[in-house]
């Protein structure tokens, strides 16, 4: 990419979509926030289409990279720096930190976050809502906040459904031992 970046052709930009605004750079000089330049650029390759109202910053140094094929849906924020491979998906909402990245053929359900300079792997699924905070290995499907693997995070969701029956269970079993230990006396 150029310092201009690079629009691919066939790209679709609904209303309101910002490409290469600044990134969200500071760092701290004593009490003070002090801007980071944003100096690179955004390209954004063949067959992309992107939804209203959505974000993507260009990078502090380098490019921001929307890779092929990729479908952002409405209210989407891309970071500085980060990168989006080929036939990804993106749904309502979602976000990435600055320098993330998703491998080509990722999904981010609705309201998804991936943290800064993470890979989720290609192919993974990121259900709704679930808080990326660490790497996300190819090829799978993960949920929660923090995200973890699907099936661990559908079974600690049964065990909280249960809970309030478990302590009603606890309660009822300590009154029953307080009556055997009063009995006994």
């Amino acid at each position: 990419l150029d310092a201009e970046g690079v629009r691919g052709g066939r790209v679709i930009l609904h209303a309101s979509v910002t490409v290469g605004a600044e990134g969200y750079g500071f760092a701290q000089d004593g009490a003070r926030h002090v801007k980071i330049p944003q100096v690179g650029n955004v390209g954004i390759e063949d067959d992309v289409e992107v939804g209203a109202c959505t974000c993507i910053d260009r990078a502090a140094l380098g490019s921001t990279v929307i890779g092929r094929g990729t479908k952002i849906d409405d209210l989407v924020m891309v970071g500085h720096g980060s990168k989006v491979g080929a036939d990804g998906l993106i749904v309502a909402q979602s976000g990435l930190a600055g320098s993330a990245v998703l491998e080509e053929r990722v999904t981010l359900g609705a309201r998804a976050g991936v943290l800064g300079h993470l890979t989720v792997g290609a192919g993974s699924v990121v259900f709704s809502r679930a808080h990326v905070t660490k790497p996300v290995p190819p090829g799978s499907y993960v949920s929660g906040n923090p995200a973890r693997p699907h099936a661990e995070e559908l079974r600690q969701e049964a065990l909280l459904r249960r809970l309030e029956r478990l302590m009603q269970r606890v309660q009822e079993l300590v009154a029953q031992v307080a009556e055997l230990r009063q009995q006994r006396s």
